[in-house]
């Protein structure tokens, strides 16, 4: 294994998902007034966490904003998702972070849009934090994500292409037999009233076989050890999530969101998820465009096939943008190596765009 491979995005590596155009710089901020912030926390041998923050600027003028919400699989937690389900709406920031930090982090967040101009007599709000297990690489129980860390990523946010893989949430976390983390990807689809902008984020660490242009990608196959030796009573989980977050400019109400949240947790199949018992897999769609709609269903056909190319496509960015990770009790996950990747879907002749 080499140390000194370079993070590269899918489509730099030649590979594209789908046929639909992706916005100028391929992410969730392509939706205008998106932002993303990290917080990325390396502590001696143990930690390998942080926190990934999802900023709508539209929350600034507007109390919130439609949303949609799917649980493929409730093994997980996730701050807020209830009346996210009953009122179809946003009202903050989406916040990602590691399981036993979640609380702390719907506390930071909480406290954050407490202080926000307009909302000083506020008696009721909504945070949504939402979590992976990052236990293998970092020492959970430490639980050491704390209230600057949410607030260095919200306040951190900025629009252009976010970081990707090892960072922020993603720092810890793995998929399919690799390191993953953060991916994100976008796609631009055509709709009755014009272009529609669909941007998807991705905190990927769930178990099953990876699939990159429909071919089988395991660590054998790419010479990848499967990690460090563990005692036979400390197996690794065999689910531990994939959050999803959706952002669009198309101007949909919350019954039409859930049906894109839902196609984005469908999309995970795509690149081999087993969609394991133990696995949390939630989608959070929401729409930043001005109210007057909602939009012609028919025009939800466009976007159903625009969210499953960018999640897969995140997914993807979220394992190629990684980099092999050390981290609790001297556990390991690798990177994929790119070019033994690249090598193996020549032999099944795949054809690589340069």
């Amino acid at each position: 294994m080499s140390a000194s491979q370079q993070p590269r995005r899918t489509r730099d590596l030649g590979i594209v998902v789908g046929d639909l155009p992706t916005g100028p710089v391929g992410a969730i901020t392509d939706v205008p007034g998106v932002r993303v912030g990290h917080t990325t926390l390396i502590e001696g041998d143990d930690i390998r966490t942080g926190v990934t923050a999802i900023v709508a600027d539209q929350l600034t003028s507007r109390r919130s904003l439609p949303a949609g919400l799917y649980v493929g699989n409730g093994y997980g937690k996730l701050v807020g998702s209830t009346q996210v389900v009953e009122l179809g709406e946003i009202e903050t920031p989406v916040v990602l972070t590691a399981t036993l930090s979640v609380f702390r982090a719907a506390d930071a967040l909480l406290d954050h849009m407490l202080t926000q101009p307009g909302r000083e007599a506020v008696q009721s709000l909504n945070p949504l934090v939402a979590e992976t297990n990052d236990g293998f690489l970092s020492d959970i129980r430490a639980r050491p994500i704390r209230a600057e860390h949410v607030l260095g990523a919200l306040h951190s946010a900025r629009a252009g292409l976010p970081a990707e893989g090892a960072v922020g949430a993603g720092t810890g976390t793995a998929a399919l037999g690799f390191k993953a983390g953060i991916g994100t990807s976008s796609r631009v689809a055509p709709t009755s009233t014009g272009p529609v902008t669909v941007g998807v984020l991705a905190q990927a660490n769930f178990s099953g076989v990876l699939r990159v242009a429909g071919v089988p990608v395991t660590p054998a196959a790419v010479g990848v050890p499967t990690g460090a030796p563990r005692p036979a009573y400390e197996p690794e989980h065999p689910g531990n999530s994939c959050v999803l977050v959706v952002a669009t400019d198309g101007r949909f109400d919350a019954r039409q969101l859930g049906r894109v949240a839902r196609r984005a947790v469908f999309a995970m199949g795509r690149v081999g998820s087993d969609f394991a018992g133990g696995s949390g897999d939630y989608a959070l769609a929401f729409s930043t465009a001005e109210p007057g709609g909602p939009a012609a269903e028919s025009d939800l056909e466009p976007v159903f096939a625009a969210v499953q190319d960018a999640v897969a496509e995140a997914l993807l960015n979220s394992l190629f943008m990684a980099s092999t990770t050390v981290g609790y009790r001297g556990r390991v996950k690798y990177a994929v190596p790119h070019e033994r990747m690249l090598a193996l879907l020549r032999e099944h002749r795949v054809e690589l765009r340069t």
